[in-house]
């Protein structure tokens, strides 16, 4: 039997693997839209079969056929390797360079199934945020990784391994894309053709670029999310104790939200109709309570409510059927939103009332335009409870899913009076961009390659320390996030978040990052670490994305459609020193809607890896904040001139100030 390393280095087998019997024990995708003519189905079978010899084609294209007609894709199951997949210590893989090996171990995180959502498919999370598109992909890409030298780069083509090229020492060792579309072929019927195909994927923000960390990643920005909706709902003198965050969905990245409500200290209900992820997230301790009946949920909240608890209630059913029921029982609800996935409606990204879970997937994949019907009809139902609690005194927000922009085109009753904009805000717009993303805070995330929890303890305080002491120096207007951030990293550890790799986040500016960084970077050079780091952030971020109704929805000069940001980003922090890069199309809000960049960076402890830090983190950042003064943004402006202040090689285009009272003024004299 082959070992560990010897079965990464083998690549394809050399003999054809006997087939696998499908596991029942995991949770699986949906199966997808059967979207392709005969014809396109004998080249998606042609496709795949590309990866094996010849004599081995008989028999796999009707394995793949079989595969394809089944579930809707080709996964190529019989070549699922063997052993356990989980991030491993980086010294336990194959391999000469140090920074392919730290690819090897991010790859297989986000593939280990205490993270993935359906990781036989090689889905991390979302419904279809991919890794790879299949199984060979996998296995030729951890190969070529073991194979690399400092002076190569690996290019992936939407999973696939395009192969090795010759480059150099300063460049990325990988460079990664994922359904990079013609624009006019960007639609979601095209994703469904072209993946089926084999021919692209939708690698969501983190999947496609190896730097997703589990449900953490999103509890931060959650609980950040959570703590400033209630502030702007309530009162300085009325406690958070007690009052109601209502939400909905429980998988991958959306099970974050009941740990935190607790971290921000209200009570949570979240409605699943899953009843596996619903369990899941029980088992792992993201949920306190398990309820299945309505009664029984509107018995428990009411006790909560009256004893100010702190607790987070899963609900096994569908949230329009809580918001309804919750009117009628006049429980009021401080906070709502929703976190499933429309940015994938039509694929298991959100289900429809009045139909089981089994029998939504069935109808689905059957009678696509039925289950389409079903999903607008609910989707109109639920936002009128939800505007029925809002006139009562409920604060609703969009969490960037797709929500609002989905219900819009069902019809739903979401748009404000002028009809142009939304009666609701987005998040971005009401507080992670006026308070965060403008003064170049985002989410900052590390992986410890050791995977040893102590070495994980003591970056927590390496940021802690760096954290305390820009607080000391900082103006007044970021002052509240720095310390939002101190609370959330001196309460990481007991808040147990880890899930997965030994990984942690926590929002940051440029100087702090690149601080932290320096610090990590020493202490792997000392030995107070014992094995080096891995930096990356959420592609949602200061400048990682474009993405009009989330990420920059509060950019009002007109370009939030624009993409230029996100590609000057992925271009800049590729030749500034980033280990790996990512751009998508898609993530988050859907395909078409978003371009999204994202990185990751080693810090192995040398003098080159603090050059690299310092150089591509300031870039990172501070490219963002530039566009978004440039926007207009005057909290943005603040911050980009502070920056300008201290790097006096930092030169930036700034918007002269044009009034209101001028426009008018010229339209006027002007004329009709």
């Amino acid at each position: 039997m082959l070992t560990f390393k010897d079965e990464i280095l083998q690549g394809i087998p050399k003999h054809l693997p006997p087939k696998v019997a499908y596991d029942a024990s995991v949770s699986h995708a949906p199966k997808r839209k059967d979207i392709l003519s005969k014809e396109e189905k004998k080249l998606a079978i042609k496709n795949a079969l590309r990866y094996f010899p010849m004599d081995w084609h008989v028999e796999l294209g009707k394995e793949f056929l079989q595969e394809l007609v089944q579930f809707g894709r080709i996964y190529m199951h019989r070549f699922r390797p063997s052993y356990t997949m989980y991030a491993r210590p980086i010294a336990d893989y194959p391999g000469e360079s140090l920074q392919a090996r730290s690819v090897m171990l991010m790859i297989q995180n986000n593939l280990d199934p205490a993270i993935a959502q359906h990781p036989h498919e090689l889905i991390t999370y979302g419904g279809n945020g991919a890794v790879f598109q299949n199984w060979a992909q996998y296995v030729l890409t951890m190969q070529y990784l073991a194979q690399m030298t400092d002076n190569q780069t690996l290019h992936m083509y939407s999973g696939h391994p395009m192969g090795l090229f010759p480059s150099s020492k300063d460049a990325p060792r990988v460079v990664i894309t994922n359904g990079m579309m013609i624009p006019n072929y960007s639609r979601p019927d095209d994703w469904e053709k072209y993946n089926a195909l084999g021919v692209t994927q939708y690698g969501q923000m983190t999947a496609g670029s190896y730097m997703y960390i589990g449900p953490q990643g999103i509890v931060h920005g959650t609980t950040i999310t959570v703590m400033n909706a209630f502030r702007k709902q309530l009162s300085k003198e009325e406690s958070i104790h007690g009052k109601v965050f209502l939400t909905s969905g429980l998988g991958g990245m959306s099970g974050a939200q009941p740990k935190a409500g607790n971290i921000a200290g209200c009570i949570t209900v979240c409605a699943e109709v899953n009843p596996a992820a619903a369990r899941k997230r029980y088992e792992q301790g993201w949920v306190d309570v398990l309820i299945e009946n309505m009664d029984e949920l509107i018995t428990v909240v009411r006790q909560a409510i009256e004893d100010k608890q702190i607790v987070a209630i899963a609900y096994i059913g569908n949230i329009i059927e809580v918001w309804e029921s919750f009117l009628h029982a006049d429980i009021q609800i401080t906070v709502g939103s929703d976190q499933t996935s429309l940015h994938n409606p039509w694929a298991g990204g959100y289900y429809p009332i009045g139909l089981t879970f089994e029998e939504s997937n069935v109808l689905m994949a059957e009678k696509p335009e039925q289950f389409k019907r079903e999903v607008q009809q609910s989707l109109i139902r639920h936002v009128k409870a939800i505007n029925d609690h809002v006139a009562r005194g409920t604060y609703f927000f969009d969490y960037g899913n797709a929500f609002l922009l989905e219900s819009s085109r069902a019809g739903a009753e979401v748009m404000a009076t002028d009809g142009i904009n939304f009666r609701y805000p987005s998040y971005v717009q009401d507080i992670l961009g006026p308070m965060c993303f403008d003064y170049g805070f985002g989410p900052f995330r590390w992986v410890c390659t050791s995977a040893d929890p102590d070495d994980l303890k003591t970056t927590d305080q390496i940021a802690l320390n760096v954290l305390k002491d820009l607080q000391n120096t900082a103006y007044a207007e970021i002052q509240q996030q720095l310390g939002d951030n101190i609370k959330w990293i001196e309460q990481a550890d007991q808040n147990k978040l880890v899930v997965g790799s030994q990984a942690r986040i926590l929002y940051a500016d440029a100087i702090g990052r690149i601080r932290i960084a320096k610090a990590f970077n020493l202490a792997v050079r000392n030995g107070e670490l014992s094995a080096p780091i891995v930096l990356g952030r959420d592609h949602h971020d200061v400048s990682g994305t474009d993405s009009p109704y989330r990420e920059t929805s509060n950019i009002y000069d007109g370009s939030k459609f624009t993409a230029d940001m996100a590609i000057h980003n992925v271009i800049g922090d590729s030749f500034r020193g980033a280990t790996w890069v990512s751009i998508h199309n898609g993530g988050g809000v859907g395909w078409g809607e978003v371009i999204n960049g994202g990185f990751g960076l080693l810090l192995d402890g040398s003098e080159d890896a603090d050059r690299k830090l310092e150089n591509m983190l300031f870039y990172d950042v501070n490219n963002g904040i530039a566009r978004r003064a440039w926007a207009r943004n005057d909290t943005a402006r603040q911050a980009i001139e502070v920056e300008l202040a201290r790097t006096k090689s930092l030169k930036v285009t700034l918007a002269n100030r044009v009034e209101t009272v001028a426009i008018n003024q010229i339209f006027e004299e002007y004329g009709d």
